[in-house]
């Protein structure tokens, strides 16, 4: 009789960065150039590269943090598939909410949807934080990185509700603060995780 061996998770890894260099392509074909040729015609452009340049930091944040998350991946379970087929799903209505956006150049409803596109991010990634750390009961490393990871994603989460509810009234300031939130994510190992939990992710690599 045969015996099944458990799915590795290679194939949705490759498959997610396919997914994070399509979205960056599709940000760039978004950039139209100006119709006169003046460096004013190009700055009177800003909101479009704004836009760009928060979407685009966005996506390399996610991505980071992304692959960094899968190193605790073991095995790609059905709920694991089914979790970042979700995340993903959020990050590709990143491109239509910063071409709008910008298009709209920042007004309300817009920034509003954008700063709901990245609470929807955060919300499949601490579905992700759950299904990869919380789950395993064996490993105090895992659960302390576990443990941090979800403090930092819900203060965020709760921060891109205010910034989408803001920004119904004052989009700069909601945009601001979806930046702000950003800055949390640029190291994807939390802050307080001990060195010995880095080994620990190698070794099981």
């Amino acid at each position: 009789m045969a015996v099944l061996r458990s799915a590795t998770p290679e194939r949705l890894s490759t498959f997610s960065d396919g997914v994070f260099a399509v979205l960056i392509t599709v940000l760039v074909l978004e950039l139209r150039p100006p119709e006169i040729p003046t460096f004013k015609a190009l700055l009177q452009l800003w909101p479009t590269w704004l836009s760009y340049a928060v979407s685009y930091l966005f996506i390399a944040i996610v991505w980071t943090n992304h692959h960094y998350l899968l190193r605790y991946a073991d095995e790609a379970t059905p709920r694991l598939l089914w979790f970042n087929f979700a995340h993903l799903f959020s990050m590709s209505l990143l491109p239509l909410s910063t071409a709008w956006m910008a298009v709209s150049r920042l007004a309300p409803q817009p920034v509003a949807f954008y700063a709901t596109v990245f609470f929807l991010v955060n919300a499949t990634y601490i579905c992700l934080i759950w299904e990869l750390i919380e789950t395993d009961p064996t490993e105090e490393a895992s659960r302390k990185v576990a443990r941090i990871m979800r403090y930092r994603s819900m203060a965020t989460l709760f921060l891109f509700a205010l910034a989408a509810i803001v920004a119904l009234k004052y989009p700069v300031a909601g945009l601001g603060i979806c930046i702000c939130c950003l800055i949390v994510y640029l190291r994807p190992d939390p802050p307080g995780v001990a060195q010995g939990t880095e080994t620990e992710i190698a070794t099981k690599e």
